[in-house]
């Protein structure tokens, strides 16, 4: 009989992943059995430190006993209806609650999906119709930033600016112009100026480009400048919202509230897939009309406002307040900059850390990753970037032991 990694190798087609070397004979799969907190356990019993939240997802750690509760107690009821036409209690309650989280009451409806690259292709197909039916037809443009990355999907893939994550081509999907700073959109033609429907970008830090931080005070001008152009400003908060940055998103830092916040990732405490767009008042009113009209935004997924996925955020929200964690990250974010400090081209932006290696030799990065998971820490690299991004419920002793793996991983490659 075929082991599991046998038959991993056999049918499986991981993302993300060289299946080349993952699918070699001497290459041996390492598979994710269970997990509590910050660490997660192979089928054998070893120990391994979640180093990256599960791909950026995991806020209150594996197995919280809490969003476990919430999650049982919804499946006891029902797992998932339609919501096309129909509503539950759960998304009713996670729409207020996400809404009632920034300040101001800006931002006031919410529109559920599944990830965070449907997350994005909503609020960008919203500002596009807004203008189309709102007598701005001419608004067909989008400004992105070089180096960002807003997710898959062919829409979200064509606002990128890494060539690497749009497959085998780059020509398609929406208008877009691509700004690497303010200065060069403040510098656009006139004519271009006028077609601008929304700017998007990742707020304080680019996750993809490396961990690229923005300069501060950036974002508020971005938002001031949008603002005097009547043009939409769009937050993508997959990565950085439910306190990666040290607040809840990271656009409080700069007291911004956009016309559209995105948020997936860490939004169900890291347990399910859902996402949200929150979107302003004026943008939903630009909407409403006779159905016979076509205003309606025709788009949506079948799983969008699953009432598991929104048990789950609802539970995750709950364990921020009764466990006070934004207050008690302070702590951690000063420990985890005293500890990689020293490391080459260390950064940080609250609980996100990242360290790069100098080196034309690109797969440095592969081989850190490898060797510190012999120390017990699961992390992946951007190239020769490597990241630390724990779940947010981390301890001081593990983010100890995380970096000290990481520099025992360093020392091995440099030997």
């Amino acid at each position: 009989m075929e082991s599991p990694e046998q038959l991993d190798k056999r049918h499986l087609w991981h993302p993300f992943t060289p299946m080349g070397p993952w699918c070699a004979e001497e290459h041996t799969p390492l598979i994710l059995a269970e997990g509590r907190g910050c660490v997660l356990r192979d089928p054998f019993g070893n120990e391994y430190l979640d180093g990256n939240a599960s791909i950026w997802t995991n806020v209150h750690g594996h197995n919280h006993p809490v969003i476990n509760a919430a999650i049982m107690e919804q499946l006891g009821k029902v797992a998932h209806t339609s919501f096309l036409g129909f509503t539950h209690e759960p998304a009713i309650r996670l729409a207020k609650a996400l809404v009632d989280l920034l300040p101001g009451g800006k931002l006031t409806r919410a529109f559920f999906t599944d990830n965070g690259s449907t997350a994005i292709e909503s609020a960008v197909r919203m500002a596009l119709q807004f203008w189309k039916q709102n007598g701005r037809p001419l608004r067909d443009t989008l400004v992105a930033f070089d180096r960002a990355y807003h997710g898959d999907t062919l829409g979200a893939a064509s606002l990128g600016g890494i060539p690497l994550f749009k497959g085998s081509g780059n020509d398609f999907g929406y208008r877009v112009i691509t700004v690497a700073s303010l200065d060069e959109l403040y510098t656009l033609a006139e004519e271009e100026r006028s077609r601008i429907a929304a700017v998007i970008i990742e707020p304080l830090i680019q996750g993809a480009a490396g961990m690229r931080l923005w300069p501060q005070g950036m974002l508020k001008a971005l938002d001031g400048w949008c603002q005097a152009q009547d043009v939409f400003l769009i937050l993508d908060e997959v990565m950085t919202g439910f306190g990666r940055t040290g607040k809840m998103f990271a656009c409080e830092h700069e007291g911004v509230v956009p016309d559209f916040l995105c948020l997936a990732k860490g939004l169900t405490g890291g347990y399910l897939p859902l996402a949200a767009t929150l979107a302003t008042e004026r943008v939903f009113e630009g909407f409403l009309g006779d159905p016979s009209e076509g205003r309606t935004f025709f788009y949506g997924h079948s799983y969008a406002g699953s009432q598991l996925g929104c048990a789950a955020a609802l539970a995750s929200l709950r364990v921020f307040r009764e466990e006070r964690v934004l207050e008690q990250l302070p702590a951690k974010i000063a420990r985890l900059g005293e500890l990689m400090a020293d490391l080459p081209g260390f950064r940080q932006c609250g609980m996100i850390a990242a360290m790069t290696i100098d080196s034309p030799d690109l797969s440095l990065g592969v081989q850190v990753c490898l060797a510190a998971r012999k120390h017990g820490l699961l992390t992946r690299p951007i190239g020769n970037t490597i990241v630390l991004m724990p779940p947010l419920c981390v301890t001081l002793d593990e983010l100890e032991r995380m970096v000290r793996a990481l520099r025992l991983a360093l020392d091995e490659i440099r030997e």
